[in-house]
């Protein structure tokens, strides 16, 4: 029997674990090795040094301003967006007919299934500071003196446009879980008097707790780490207003060829990513949600 405990064990788990050990622990050790080197453009290593954490925490005067804004990204999006409006976007859909909210589902997710190519071309045209761009057609048409949202506020611009399509996924998710509570709750709830408020505060939130602890955890590690629609719509700009860690991490490694140092800086994004997953995963208590359940109900 603990022989084919073990075979079952290999034979379902086993794909995942060589997954794991390819693309997850292989390249953080390579990043680990490639650190402690002076690798450049060349591609040639000549010794290996830890002078690239000694520029990192001594010279380097756009490392402090790169994590701040990162702090200020990943906070306001995750706590407005991600979650909030994910949240939102979910209890207004489930409220209507089922045939309406998933309609509204639907082309909310359009952006999502679009390449990112194209939705950072929209964010584009929207704020194009010209008066061909949508947000200054409106402004105009209201009377409104023309805005330059590229350039005046550059951080609220990509809060908004990362913030809009992360919460397609929160709201797939709480939705999932809002339909998954028993109808039975909001019955009891209405007959009690509760109103909308009511039923959501008292009912709905505590019943989705832990998919409102995954969203947070998953998408607080995937801000962290993402930066596509920041390179494409403001590429780090203007003046690195909009760099956030990952995206400096790609231009000193890709763009000027420092591979050995953008290796360092990536090894503390690592490092911050495995605090701040620890930390989250205390704080919400996940291991609670994984724990096998005490009772079951044949």
């Amino acid at each position: 029997m603990r022989g084919r405990q073990s075979a079952n064990l290999c034979l379902f788990l086993g794909p995942a674990m060589v997954l794991l050990l390819l693309f997850f622990i292989a390249p953080v050790i390579v990043d680990l090795i490639i650190s402690f080197t002076d690798i450049g453009r060349t591609l040639r290593i000549t010794e290996f040094t830890t002078a690239q954490f000694e520029r990192m925490f001594t010279r380097d005067s756009r490392l402090t301003k790169s994590l701040a804004i990162t702090l200020v990204y990943v906070f306001f999006t995750l706590a407005i967006f991600n979650v909030t409006f994910g949240l939102v976007l979910a209890l207004t859909t489930t409220a209507v007919s089922e045939r309406l909210g998933a309609f509204f589902r639907s082309v909310w997710l359009l952006p999502r299934m679009s390449p990112s190519v194209v939705y950072a071309l929209m964010w584009l045209w929207v704020v194009d500071p010209a008066e061909r761009g949508l947000m200054n057609q409106v402004l105009l048409a209201a009377g409104l003196d023309p805005v330059d949202m590229r350039s005046n506020a550059p951080v609220l611009l990509i809060v908004i446009a990362n913030g809009f399509i992360g919460a397609s996924m929160g709201m797939i998710i709480f939705t999932s879980a809002i339909r998954s509570i028993p109808e039975h709750l909001f019955h009891a709830a209405r007959a009690d008097g509760a109103g909308a408020l009511a039923t959501v505060r008292h009912v709905t939130l505590p019943a989705i707790r832990w998919p409102l602890s995954f969203i947070t955890v998953y998408q607080t590690l995937s801000l962290l780490v993402s930066f596509e629609y920041i390179w494409l719509i403001t590429d780090g700009g203007p003046f690195y207003d909009t760099t956030v860690y990952a995206l400096y991490v790609y231009k000193r490694a890709f763009e000027n060829g420092q591979y050995g140092y953008g290796a360092a800086l990536a090894l503390v994004l690592v490092l911050v990513g495995i605090a701040a997953s620890l930390l989250m995963w205390r704080f919400f208590d996940m291991k609670r949600l994984l724990q096998q359940p005490r009772i079951e109900v044949h």
